[in-house]
């Protein structure tokens, strides 16, 4: 909705509709498959075995199981995710700053901190607004603990480039 001038619309008889909940499951498996992909090195070994090269051991990929997922905004779109994480057998810590109260057996409901401090992967799920534009700056990179993988399926605008690229080149 934040691209679209409503006003424009609406004198033009388009009427326009937020539905956050419209492509949830969507989104949610688009995540599942952003980190697969990551973690069995799924694109580059589609494009060396279309040369005709064969890495095994280079493209040996990594398993979900075992491994903590933090999600970053607890709205339609993370939920979902977390829904679609649950048979991985996979611990998944939650942060939603203006949810209370849905962590259960599955999901362990945290603050920024504990998922800095202990996921493997950090996914974003918020809206963008004032105060999530550049959520995931140098600040945010350098108070994680240890490297993890980055999935975004928020708007580009939440993660500051830069801030990504400087945490590529450290090995965060």
């Amino acid at each position: 909705m934040e691209n679209i001038d409503i006003t424009y619309a609406s004198s033009h008889g388009v009427h326009c509709f937020n539905s956050p909940e419209g492509n949830k499951d969507a989104v949610g498996e688009h995540a599942i498959g952003m980190l697969l992909s990551l973690f069995n090195n799924l694109n580059r070994a589609d494009r060396e075995v279309r040369t005709g090269l064969w890495h095994r051991e280079e493209n040996r990929g990594i398993e979900l199981a075992g491994k903590t997922v933090g999600i970053i905004g607890y709205g339609n779109m993370g939920r979902a995710f977390a829904k679609k994480l649950l048979g991985f057998d996979c611990k998944v810590l939650a942060h939603d700053k203006y949810l209370s109260g849905f962590g259960n057996q599955h999901i362990h409901e945290v603050g920024t901190d504990a998922i800095q401090e202990q996921a493997d992967v950090i996914s974003f799920h918020l809206p963008l607004t004032r105060e999530t534009h550049y959520y995931f700056d140098e600040g945010f990179v350098n108070d994680c603990d240890k490297p993890f993988y980055l999935i975004n399926t928020a708007r580009g605008q939440i993660v500051k480039t830069k801030a990504l690229m400087n945490g590529l080149q450290s090995g965060k």
